[in-house]
């Protein structure tokens, strides 16, 4: 008799029904997975800074028959992350999958850059998601049903780049704390911790690297096989797979989802 059951298969990939909370919801990346849990029947927590942003997405959402509400938070403070956790909580009952997508850049040679600017990157892109993190990560414990983690990362957490120091720093960082939170919550907990790492996708801030006349662009493109840079919704598939049932037997890796960057 072969093992694996119809039933499984056929709701392995769902998400419905489940607490999503997403951090750097007003983003590119952060909106558009935010919407995309709630396509697949999530319930949807978004957290940002701005809110303003949040309110609109929340309207924007409701209008389509997302579940989903907002609360305003720094994920460098420890004290706003309490108070999101708690929020969550209180909406929804408690959390399920945790999606963290915020971060922040400002590239700058390291003889150029302050200490002050290279600590705000860590504090950003690292420290942030040791918080957000840690406050989930108790919570799914307290809960004792297990969770689906996700952190955006980055191919720079891979590869070194001028300019690049904070952020490498960084995105090296959180990949190494999503493998040894695996190791410390997977088996213990029933909690999955994973990355995704993409390269340049597309966002207000990086949009000028998308002119296929520019050097840039094209300097990219010579190490893209798959010839061409990302949209945000690329990474929609991955994020949902990673956070159903299909991952149960993955944890601590972090996932190169760069177009084959990594392999020119």
């Amino acid at each position: 008799m072969v093992p694996v059951k119809k039933e499984f298969v056929d709701s392995m990939f769902s998400v419905k029904g489940k607490v999503t909370l997403v951090t750097g919801a007003t983003g590119a990346l952060g909106s558009v997975l935010s919407k995309a849990y709630g396509y697949a029947g999530a319930k949807v927590f978004m957290t940002g800074r701005n809110e303003a942003k949040l309110k609109a997405l929340e309207e924007e959402f409701k209008a389509e028959g997302i579940d989903c509400a907002y609360y305003v938070a720094d994920p460098a403070v420890e004290e706003q992350v309490d108070g999101l956790v708690k929020a969550c909580v209180d909406q929804y009952g408690g959390v399920d999958i945790l999606a963290v997508a915020h971060g922040y850049n400002k590239p700058q040679p390291i003889l150029e850059q302050s200490v002050a600017d290279w600590q705000y990157i860590m504090d950003a892109d690292c420290k942030s998601v040791y918080i957000v993190l840690k406050y989930v990560a108790q919570q799914m414990v307290n809960q004792g049903r297990g969770g689906k983690i996700v952190v955006v990362t980055s191919q720079r957490s891979k590869r070194g780049m001028a300019g690049y120091t904070g952020y490498c720093t960084s995105k090296g960082g959180a990949d190494l704390m999503v493998s040894s939170l695996a190791c410390e919550l997977s088996a213990a907990h029933g909690i999955n911790v994973n990355s995704l790492c993409p390269t340049v996708f597309r966002s207000d801030l990086t949009e000028w690297m998308f002119d296929p006349e520019s050097a840039v662009y094209q300097n990219f493109l010579k190490r893209e096989p798959i010839g061409r840079l990302a949209e945000p919704e690329d990474f929609v598939g991955y994020a949902l797979f990673l956070s159903s049932d299909a991952s149960n037997y993955i944890t601590g890796a972090n996932c190169d989802c760069s177009g084959g960057y990594l392999t020119c």
